[in-house]
């Protein structure tokens, strides 16, 4: 709180008071040119002073608050006279800059120090020597009194209590003028805020969406390549022995291609459609891709434990890119002889997946930040889940991931072979 107040602090209680000081000092001196007496003089040079410092040094100033009435009450300086007692207001001067612009401790030591002074002030003037008393100011000992058998307590209860309220107006009037400016500052740091949070929500909407598409763009052309790979080493190796399987293979790879160019100009549109209407894979859409890898010759085994239940749009998509992410692993890096079983198990109370493949295995390299097995990684993370991926001693890899859903309430699941 005390560094905001010091941040806050308005550069006008730095150069302020030296300014108010300098008119003060100009104002009595103009005014009570030819009426010095005394120690008057040394009066003006402190209560300036005590104006001059209050903004960058409030506790010599509040001290000095105290020290004047101090001097004036032990006589070593003049007391207040009826020419010049109002040069007190000096000290109210003081408690609305230290109100208005000290820090800590020093505001709150206005309050206290400004009864202290009071106190002094008041007691200077009611002491009972001639022409020195407050007594004389309105008439002499034997003006009419509230209170006639105590005059001395009298005068010191009404002068206290019209210093104290003197100096607290000019403390309030510091106060609020404090909590108007910080108010208004705060304000100010508040729009700024607004405006870094919508610009830092907009830079991160860009990256989740720079991630998003890194994600589609690896996802959707991924498996398509891996097949045609997989599909033109195959051609190649029997081009001579077995044109025809090779012709096949040929055409394989041209239906392939001619897939994968519409699934990226469709994620192309996506993305100028801004996903509103761009149409989105689902868990149902996995039949399509084992069999689509089991015509390129792989052996692929897909089957759903229990009963299916609703997913949330991103979860549906999520579940579809990881199932497909291990399969085209699975192609690339232990060819289109391994054997993969693909399980999606709902008797929990969530979704687990299970996909295990085995063959020559090299295990899928999980360096690119967004893509292949970190992106699964993500992709299960975001949907409030966690994935594992790791290889085997019997060069099996192994894919498991969980998807929480809602609890299922009904009859038990059934298994059910695909």
């Amino acid at each position: 709180m005390h560094r905001l107040a010091r941040r806050l602090r308005p550069r006008i209680v730095l150069w302020g008071p030296p300014v108010v000081a300098a008119l003060y000092a100009i104002g009595w001196g103009v005014g009570e040119a030819g009426r010095w007496s005394g120690s008057t003089p040394w009066m003006l040079v402190l209560f300036t002073a005590a104006i001059a410092l209050s903004g960058r040094y409030p506790y010599i100033s509040l001290g000095l608050s105290v020290v004047i009435p101090a001097l004036q009450l032990i006589e070593a300086l003049e007391p207040p006279t009826s020419n010049n007692w109002f040069m007190y207001n000096a000290l109210g001067a003081v408690a609305f800059i230290v109100a208005f612009g000290g820090t800590g401790w020093a505001r709150r030591l206005v309050l206290p120090v400004g009864a202290v002074a009071s106190a002094l002030f008041a007691a200077r003037l009611v002491i009972p020597s001639v022409y020195d008393s407050w007594s004389y100011w309105i008439g002499g000992p034997d003006a009419p009194r509230l209170n006639p058998e105590n005059p001395i307590r009298e005068d010191f209860v009404v002068l206290l209590l019209a210093s104290m309220l003197f100096y607290l107006a000019f403390w309030a009037l510091g106060t609020a003028a404090r909590s108007l400016l910080s108010e208004r500052r705060l304000g100010g740091v508040l729009v700024q805020a607004e405006h870094r949070l919508e610009e830092t929500d907009f830079e991160l909407r860009l990256s989740q969406d720079r991630a998003r598409i890194s994600r589609d763009v690896h996802d959707t052309l991924a498996h398509s390549l891996a097949v045609i790979v997989s599909q033109a080493e195959g051609a190649a190796a029997l081009a001579a022995r077995r044109p025809g399987v090779a012709v096949e293979a040929l055409g394989n790879i041209a239906a392939v291609g001619r897939s994968a160019l519409v699934d990226v100009r469709s994620l192309v549109e996506s993305i100028h459609e801004h996903d509103i209407t761009a149409a989105k894979p689902t868990i149902d859409d996995l039949q399509g891709v084992v069999a689509h890898l089991r015509d390129v010759g792989m052996d692929v085994g897909f089957r759903v434990l229990g009963d299916p239940r609703a997913l949330s749009p991103a979860q549906d998509v999520g579940v579809f890119r990881i199932v497909q992410e291990s399969l085209t692993n699975a192609l690339r890096h232990a060819g289109p002889t391994s054997r993969v079983s693909v399980t999606l198990d709902w008797q929990g109370t969530g979704l687990a997946v299970l996909v295990t493949s085995v063959g020559t295995t090299t295990t899928p390299s999980p360096t690119t930040r967004g893509v292949g097995i970190e992106g699964m990684k993500e992709r299960a993370r975001l949907m409030g889940g966690w994935l594992t991926a790791a290889a085997t001693d019997d060069d099996t890899f192994i894919v498991t991931a969980y998807i929480p859903t809602p609890l299922l309430t009904g009859p038990l699941p059934v298994i059910a072979d695909a």
